[in-house]
């Protein structure tokens, strides 16, 4: 497995990006936005991730991130993936919504190739990750992430997406907090 967008190095932080199978836009009800902000907290709690910018979008999640204990992002990620993933089909199997037949569907299928047992695939392998190199760096890496929603028409200002770091920067009440970078 190649380890060119691997996050790699201990107490290093990175920019990284998860994305569902066939980029199915799953995170479009509460409920579904609210199990990747919830495992976000657990991991910020019990695996001392430090979270520094994020934006769930309706099939990818953002991440500017360090690992700053025992465990490594690598690893962090991993259970991220595979707690969310369990989470995502169980609230799709117990909600209404007129595509859940058709998710699980794509979901079982997306497997079946799989050497090992499994039911569902919801996350892509792996994730993309890019390793922090410079302030300025950091700043565009976090402008892009804010600017996700708005490229998307979903919002004109980026700190009116709820489900996004900009809030955090624009210092209005979010989801999840992080550690603020100052960027002067």
């Amino acid at each position: 497995m190649s380890t060119k967008y691997k996050a790699l190095d201990i107490d290093q932080a990175y920019f990284i990006t998860i994305t569902t199978v066939g980029w199915i836009d799953v995170f479009t009800r509460l409920s579904q936005k609210m199990v990747i902000i919830d495992s976000l907290k657990y991991c910020q709690a019990q695996k001392n991730l430090s979270i520094f910018a994020y934006c769930l979008m309706s099939n990818h999640l953002h991440i500017f991130c360090r690992a700053d204990g025992k465990y490594t992002l690598s690893e962090i990620m991993r259970d991220f993936k595979k707690f969310t993933s369990k989470k995502i089909i169980e609230t799709i199997q117990s909600e209404p919504d007129s595509r859940k037949e058709w998710m699980l569907d794509y979901f079982k299928k997306s497997c079946e190739h799989l050497s090992r047992e499994q039911k569902f695939k919801v996350w892509q392998d792996g994730y993309h990750a890019e390793e922090v190199f410079s302030n300025k760096w950091i700043k565009e890496k976090i402008n892009y992430i804010h600017q996700n929603p708005v490229k998307q028409k979903i919002v004109t200002e980026p700190e009116h997406y709820y489900f996004s770091s900009a809030r955090n920067y624009a210092d209005f009440d979010n989801p999840l907090d992080i550690f603020v970078v100052f960027m002067g």
